[in-house]
């Protein structure tokens, strides 16, 4: 059986007097070690392709972690400097993947930005600069140069008890890290909260009408995905998901060949 592919919007970013098209390597990595399929980075442009085009010929999406913020003005909140930078290509990308792949039963695994998409997609709003709020913790990522301190894992979540989410990594408690400064403000109908920070900061979510796998991570389960157990977990359950996917696609196909 061939590796399946999955889908994953590009950010847009700017040098070298080039627009570029691109998203991180870590996620790529993850994807294609230890999901075991093949990421292919979709271009956030805004015209010139159908999307369906290519989601008719995917097994699943990833909606990857940005600098960018998910414009405000698509949950009915004014845009100010403190929910910038903004990335409106991206915004139209991710959302129209997600609904995409949720009305084809796709496996999605939204990360981060991803994980913020996906409310916003669906319905919801997000919240900008959360350690400012009464009670809650700092999320935002430590100031350090060296990439592995700043993703290191630093503050527990609690997973809910008969969730989607307990029974997919096998644990009530996990350790995250944390890398942000927007979360959750108001969920989305149709998501379910999967996982806590001790603040109350929603950290997973599923979303309740899907059949396989589709999975919101304020976290970033995609860097130690190779070393901690619960992120390889995450990574493989997707990717088994997305081989379920392409298994049932192929069936379709050959009953309508013959």
């Amino acid at each position: 059986m061939q590796r399946p592919i999955i889908a994953v919007p590009a950010d847009i970013r700017t040098f070298e007097n080039y627009t570029w098209h691109a998203t991180p390597d870590t996620y790529l990595k993850a994807a294609l070690r230890v999901a075991g399929v093949i990421p292919l980075i979709v271009p956030a442009l805004s015209e010139g392709f159908d999307l369906a085009d290519i989601l008719d010929r995917v097994d699943g999406v990833m909606t990857t972690g940005s600098a960018t913020n998910v414009h405000p003005g698509r949950y009915g909140v004014d845009a100010t400097t403190s929910y910038e930078p903004f990335d409106t290509n991206r915004d139209t990308l991710s959302c129209a993947m997600i609904q995409g792949a949720l009305s084809r039963d796709m496996p999605l695994l939204a990360i981060c930005r991803g994980h913020q998409e996906l409310n916003v997609a669906l319905g919801g709003s997000l919240a900008t600069e959360i350690q400012d709020k009464p009670g809650r913790m700092d999320h935002r990522a430590p100031s350090n140069p060296d990439q592995a301190a700043r993703f290191a894992l630093r503050h527990p979540v609690a997973l809910e008890p008969g969730g989607r989410l307990r029974a997919l990594i096998g644990a009530d408690t996990i350790e995250v890290n944390s890398l942000h400064r927007q979360a959750v403000d108001r969920l989305a109908d149709g998501l379910v909260v999967e996982a806590t920070a001790p603040d109350g900061t929603v950290e997973a979510v599923s979303v309740a009408s899907a059949p396989d796998y589709a999975f919101g991570f304020q976290w970033h389960p995609e860097y130690w995905a190779e070393t901690d157990a619960p992120s390889r977990r995450i990574l493989e359950g997707f990717g088994a998901a997305c081989r379920r996917f392409s298994a049932r696609r192929a069936s379709h196909l050959q009953s309508a060949a013959e």
